[in-house]
């Protein structure tokens, strides 16, 4: 899948673990208290391209001109017609020039494919550009919110889309 900026995404493969660890510890350096915690949080990057996903999901990342990978984002499908968007991180140099609304977009083409009429997501409350980039693209924060108990204390705002 390309994208008129010329990026492709593919799926996610075991020898992406590095460059997926790099990716959100350059995203989360960004914000005071965030950590990257691969033995509780992160478990299913640890082998990226054989760890089950659930619900029919997936992990597609996109790489930069060296091949290293700059974003990444996953969904799966909780529910019968609702998919829920994951893992949206994009590397801080690649910020900006369109490509989160273009993983966005992507993940909403490949939900109605699959028969999702809605589309959900979480976003820490800290992550402020991306629920900008959320209201941008016609997600409604819903007033749901919800503690995750982690090393960085997060909390979570939940957002949806009709599809």
């Amino acid at each position: 899948m390309s994208g008129a900026f010329d990026q492709t995404l593919r799926a996610a493969e075991d020898r992406d673990a590095q460059d997926l660890f790099g990716l959100l510890a350059l995203c989360f350096a960004d914000y005071p208290g965030c950590f990257v915690d691969p033995h509780d949080d992160l478990k299913d990057l640890r082998m990226p391209g054989s760890s089950p996903r659930p619900d029919d999901g997936l992990l597609w990342v996109t790489e930069d001109e060296s091949g290293r990978v700059c974003a990444c984002a996953a969904m799966d499908f909780p529910e019968a017609g609702i998919a829920e968007l994951r893992r949206l991180y994009v590397r801080p140099d690649r910020r900006g020039k369109g490509l989160g609304s273009f993983l966005v977009r992507a993940v909403e083409r490949h939900a109605r494919e699959k028969g999702a009429r809605r589309l959900v997501l979480w976003s820490d409350t800290r992550f402020t550009d991306a629920h900008r980039l959320y209201g941008k693209l016609g997600y409604t924060k819903t007033g749901g919110m919800r503690d995750l108990g982690d090393i960085s204390h997060s909390s979570e705002y939940h957002f949806e889309k009709a599809l």
